[in-house]
């Protein structure tokens, strides 16, 4: 590419890079964007059909982000394949708290949704066929300069290296790429000592569009509903917070054997575990960064931060944020500025700080307070989970929360979505 061929460079083309993009495409198509993926895309390979598989990996997303996806004129196509939350049980295992949220309470239709994450990403290919936005792939970005007015950014692909020069580089490729911290960004690390272990599972029973949240004293597990988005089936993703040790005992087990060691942490609520698919895992660590942004650069997504899984609340602040960036640089576009410009990336970053600071303190906050813990800790929280469902106010809050529709409202072409809930 030559210089000045665009505006935009986003090195990242997973779910939140290609997001961002769709965002842009639909909110300032006058700006020229860039995605650098590592992956090669080919319009020719995207399937005319998606089966789904048992063995995928999904992403929950709350109500909020169906409303951003309905902007953003993705909703129909990715709903056929979106498996709705109606309920959500949370409960302490052993103990006698627990609090129960229902969509209908709220007049909504769900109070979130669990699509794959395949599935997802083919929409968003679709969706960006018919943009003018730019790929490069399969490429990675491996460094930056910054230049008076733009950034010089290093690119690596097949046939060697070359260079792409635009205003802003959006870091979108996720935590583990090395190219946060080869900017000098300074992320903070705080370690669970938990691993993730993430399967889907069938059950005997019927999930009845139940996501169940079961906190127990070796770490909180997650049960999403999974399969059909009309027909209430079996099969559930699993999210199981895991010890070194107990991870390194359970992937030695027979699946069968996996099943009973879940029975037994799990209990009944969803009949007995009938059957385990491919496990996958990984270490949990809170991973933030104070200050994401910087002079023609910003960092996006599990970039800016990971949270822990259980509370699912990950990728649905991702979007929240990627919908605020886009605002912005929107603006920026009419205003004939710049999206490089530092004032324009600190007012994103101080429009969506608020946001982020509340969501990491909820998804720590849950994890501290619901893990491992003495006895009296155990009766108060035993007793915060009854009050939730005592006092309408606090559920409310807690619900609103649970849906993605308590931080800032996300705002698309002039519109804050969050104005229909």
């Amino acid at each position: 590419m030559t210089h000045s061929d665009t505006d935009v460079i986003i090195a990242g083309g997973g779910l939140a890079g290609a997001t961002l993009a769709l965002a842009l495409a639909r909110t300032a198509p006058a700006l020229r964007v860039t995605v650098v993926e590592a992956f090669p895309l080919s319009a020719d390979a995207l399937p005319d059909a998606y089966q789904p598989s048992y063995d995928a990996r999904s992403t929950a997303l709350a109500w909020g982000s169906r409303l951003v996806f309905e902007e953003l004129g993705l909703w129909t196509r990715l709903s056929e394949h979106a498996t709705p939350i109606r309920h959500i049980h949370v409960s302490d295992r052993g103990h006698f708290g627990a609090t129960r949220l229902a969509a209908s309470e709220y007049g909504q239709q769900a109070l979130g949704y669990v699509v794959d994450n395949r599935w997802m990403g083919l929409c968003l290919m679709r969706a960006l066929l018919d943009t003018n936005t730019q790929w490069q792939a399969p490429a990675e970005v491996t460094g930056m300069e910054s230049c008076p007015q733009s950034v010089s950014v290093a690119v690596k692909t097949g046939d060697g290296t070359c260079t792409i020069t635009g205003q802003c580089l959006i870091v979108a490729d996720g935590g583990r790429s090395g190219l946060r911290e080869k900017l000098g960004f300074q992320p903070r690390h705080h370690g669970y000592e938990q691993n993730a272990l993430i399967a889907n599972v069938s059950t005997s029973d019927s999930h009845q569009f139940t996501a169940f949240e079961r906190f127990t004293d070796a770490g909180p597990m997650a049960l999403l509903p999974h399969g059909s988005p009309s027909r209430a089936g079996q099969q559930s993703t699993l999210v199981w917070t895991l010890s070194d040790k107990e991870l390194e005992e359970v992937l030695a087990m027979s699946d069968g054997d996996k099943c009973q060691r879940l029975q037994d942490r799990f209990g009944w609520r969803l009949g007995r575990f009938t059957r385990i698919g491919e496990c996958n895992h990984y270490p949990l660590t809170l991973t933030t960064v104070d200050e994401p942004v910087r002079p023609g650069v910003a960092l996006v997504g599990n970039a800016a931060h990971a949270l822990h899984p259980v509370a699912g609340q990950g990728f649905n602040l991702a979007l929240r944020g990627l919908m605020t960036l886009a605002e912005q640089f929107r603006l920026a576009a009419e205003q004939g500025r710049s999206p490089g410009d530092f004032q324009i990336l600190r007012r994103y970053h101080e429009l969506h700080r608020p946001d982020w600071k509340q969501t990491v303190q909820f998804s720590d906050s849950l994890i501290r307070i619901f893990g491992k813990s003495p006895a009296p800790m155990a009766v108060a929280r035993d007793a915060g989970l009854v009050g939730l469902d005592l006092f309408p106010g606090a559920k409310r809050l807690f619900a609103r929360k649970a849906m993605g529709t308590g931080g800032r409202r996300a705002v698309i072409n002039g519109l804050s979505v969050s104005d229909k809930i």
